[in-house]
């Protein structure tokens, strides 16, 4: 039985580490390793990202990592972030690293080399095997952001004339090898991929069934050029455990497993989110919050700030048009901020869900005639909850009439109606513009519904109460 554990929580982590920090105050770095040991080598990377955070006890962490068995070090490194494993890289022997290199899986290699220094790749190759070097170097010059940096060689290859006995002998003769055994490629002369076949369908076949007659031919595929977004849309559309990757003459040149593009996924979705709040630009987007310095951290948010502040510039000259009639109903002011800041948030719930269906794949430009219609019906429902509630407060316990609080939640479900429209819309529109709704749509609903939501107010005001 493995006697590693996993960490199972947070407590489980600090002890862990606690216990760590003790034995490097102590120097004593093979207790430090037995703890370590402990844990599974995720659990391990993760308490490593802690103990290389602290520059104090850097050198004494590197002597750590080197204590590890040389299987669970390439294991380690391997879940360790760029940034640490170039720390570890720096505070180890060109040896060592050539060993961590040709033992790490074919795709994690390929990062960690466009990560290292030119003269230690150039090291690092200089004792790869022609062929693999060959192949590392086509690999490392596909572009970041295309398919071609994340797939990996190490798929199993079928030949269509072979028989389920065969393509069996074979699995279980390269398999350990293989990024994936759950899914093998049927490929042609020339290496063109001319259909896939899975594991269980060769485990149930006939062993004398050719895998012509029981490969699958309407295969999912992608370019090795297409961007990284649209891979991962490929992952979340069809489930995918793995997808091929081939070139323009349809040649299959390497697979890319969900592994590999859960970090894209993970990765877009940040940078989405930093977006939205406009705290980010395009050449930050890949750096860390740490990394990023104080000035363009100022920078890349004073833009939307000012955007912003012009905006609420718009909404003061509509509240001092109407402040002499205001005068005369002053209690109407006490619920300005209350109408605002449901206004606003009902748009940005609106556009968060939408701007998630773009990035999903589950909503288009073109749908938004569906969306409008589905918002509006949402709008009146939550409209006339939130009014509902408004009307006995205003009136019985605010000790207001009746017709301030008609006024404030008549008001209330046109605002809600128009900001649902509003937070829906803005981001198919941009959308369709071909730019980022990430980026743009919760500063511009921000913008827009707090000056329609104070005109609604007023005159809804004008109407039910003359002013």
């Amino acid at each position: 039985m493995d006697q590693s554990v996993m960490i199972k929580n947070d407590q489980a982590f600090d002890e862990s580490l606690e216990k760590i920090m003790q034995c490097i105050a102590e120097k004593k770095y093979f207790k430090a390793r037995d703890v370590l040991l402990k844990h599974k080598e995720p659990d391990i990377a993760e308490l490593f990202e802690e103990l290389l955070s602290e520059p104090d006890i850097l050198e004494s962490t590197i002597v750590i990592y080197r204590l590890l068995p040389k299987d669970v070090s390439v294991e380690v490194f391997s879940y360790l972030p760029s940034d640490d494993q170039l720390k570890i890289v720096d505070g180890i022997t060109d040896a060592e690293l050539s060993y961590i290199v040709e033992q790490l899986d074919f795709d994690d290699k390929i990062d960690v080399l466009e990560e290292l220094p030119a003269n230690l790749v150039d090291k690092i190759l200089e004792k790869t095997p022609k062929d693999e070097r060959k192949l590392i170097n086509t690999f490392l010059n596909y572009p970041d952001t295309c398919a071609g940096s994340l797939m990996t060689p190490d798929y199993i290859s079928l030949q269509k004339e072979m028989t389920v006995a065969e393509a069996l002998a074979h699995i279980k003769k390269v398999g350990m090898d293989a990024e994936t055994v759950y899914t093998c490629y049927v490929k042609d002369t020339g290496r063109k991929l001319i259909g896939i076949v899975s594991l269980s369908t060769l485990v149930v076949a006939d062993e004398n069934v050719r895998i012509k007659d029981i490969m699958h031919t309407d295969y999912v595929w992608v370019n090795v050029y297409d961007d990284q977004e649209e891979v991962a849309e490929q992952f979340k559309k069809y489930g995918f455990l793995a997808i091929p990757v081939v070139d323009n003459e349809n040649r299959l040149v390497g697979i890319i497993t969900m592994d590999d593009i859960l970090e894209v996924i993970d990765d877009e979705n940040t940078e989405d989110m930093e977006r939205m709040a406009g705290i980010i630009d395009w050449e930050d987007s890949d750096k860390d919050y740490l990394d990023v310095s104080v000035w363009q951290h100022a920078k890349n948010r004073l833009p939307w700030l000012l955007i912003l502040m012009v905006a609420y510039v718009f909404t003061g000259m509509i509240v001092t048009s109407f402040e002499n009639r205001l005068s005369e109903v002053i209690c109407l002011v006490a619920y300005m901020p209350m109408l605002m800041g449901t206004g606003g948030n009902t748009g940005s719930q609106a556009a968060t869900l939408i701007i998630r269906g773009l990035a999903m794949g589950e909503v288009e430009p073109a749908d938004a005639a569906k969306v409008l219609w589905k918002e509006v019906r949402i709008g009146v429902i939550v409209g006339v909850i939130l009014s509902l509630f408004n009307f006995a407060r205003i009136w019985l316990i605010d000790g207001n009439g009746p017709l301030i609080a008609l006024t404030v939640c008549c008001a209330m479900l046109v605002i809600v109606i128009f900001a649902k429209v509003l937070g829906s819309m803005i981001p198919l529109l941009v959308k369709k513009l071909k730019l980022d709704p990430a980026l743009i749509a919760n500063p511009a609903i921000s913008s827009i519904s707090d000056a329609v939501a104070l005109s609604i107010y007023f005159l809804m005001a004008m109407i039910f109460l003359g002013l």
